[in-house]
């Protein structure tokens, strides 16, 4: 099977979503290995991956196709973590200088903990705690964004055009991180309230960092970008906390809301501009992440 012969490739794409989903429920309600000493939901991840790289060939998609292109990956990934770096050191500071002005700041402190909305949980300094973050938080991208910015785009794209994929799969994205806030409300650590709040915030951010990360990819032609950006999004929150008279990350809801807002704003401009500067090549040349009719 290629992607000319897909008839119906939102139900494939949702059936793969659903198999996936299936796996994440399992390991948040049954497993619960991110409460672990592990600290970090991997085997679902791990999973997904193996969905990925099955699905993708039979349908025939080579790893080229779905975005983990040859070549320059390396300047990709430096240039990915560079731009994240760069708006979480606006973030960080913003909220530096809140707690500045409310007179109770303390200290940047480097440990790991577990990355939860409404907290981050453990202060682990020990050097097996941080190799572990690492190694968890690089197969968490290469398993979302293939799926997510990869595989799902390039099925999605034999029937849809770019700007309906891409909506598409962010929503689905944005469905994906709401399992955190249920798990909360089912344990008796959150109010319903708090839990629909929570999950909504979620939802909304995470399609929206998804369109984002479908700009990046189309832009730059492979994953390698969107991979190094999100996986920097995800370790430093896990890594380097704010830290007040009071307590520590408390306004990290804050500091994820402004590095993404201008995160999201910026690669907006850029795509823009890219999208007008190169239509007349994409008329002509097929990209990768080229879908079926002009968006």
């Amino acid at each position: 099977m290629n992607k000319n012969s897909l008839k119906k490739p939102f139900l494939l794409v949702f059936m793969i979503y659903l198999l996936c989903y299936a796996l994440h429920i399992a390991e948040y309600f049954l497993l619960r290995t991110d409460q672990t000493v592990i600290g970090e939901a991997v085997i679902h991840k791990i999973l997904g991956i193996v969905i990925l790289a099955i699905a993708a060939k039979k349908l025939g998609f080579s790893a080229k196709k779905i975005g983990f292109t040859s070549g320059k990956n390396f300047w990709n990934i430096l240039k990915g973590l560079a731009f994240g770096a760069a708006v979480f050191i606006l973030a960080y500071t913003t909220e530096v200088m809140i707690a500045v002005s409310q007179g109770n700041f303390s200290s940047l402190k480097l440990y790991v903990s577990a990355y939860a909305i409404d907290k981050n949980i453990g202060n682990r300094t020990e050097l097996i705690f941080f190799v572990i973050c690492i190694i968890g938080n690089v197969i968490n991208v290469i398993m979302e964004e293939g799926n997510f910015r990869g595989l799902f785009i390039e099925i999605l794209g034999s029937k849809y055009s770019f700007f309906k994929a891409t909506l598409i799969s962010s929503v689905l994205f944005g469905f994906w991180h709401v399992i955190g806030p249920v798990r909360n409300y089912f344990d008796g650590e959150q109010s319903l309230n708090g839990m629909i709040f929570n999950a909504l915030f979620l939802l909304v951010a995470s399609a929206l960092v998804g369109i984002k990360f479908t700009m990046l990819t189309k832009m730059t032609g492979s994953l390698y970008f969107s991979m190094a950006d999100h996986f920097f999004n995800n370790t430093i929150v896990n890594l380097l906390h704010v830290v007040t008279d009071t307590g520590a990350d408390e306004l990290m809801t804050v500091r994820v809301s402004i590095a993404q807002t201008v995160s999201f704003a910026i690669v907006l401009i850029c795509y823009c501009i890219w999208r007008k500067n190169h239509a007349a090549d994409n008329e002509r040349k097929p990209e990768y992440g080229r879908t079926g009719s002009n968006d």
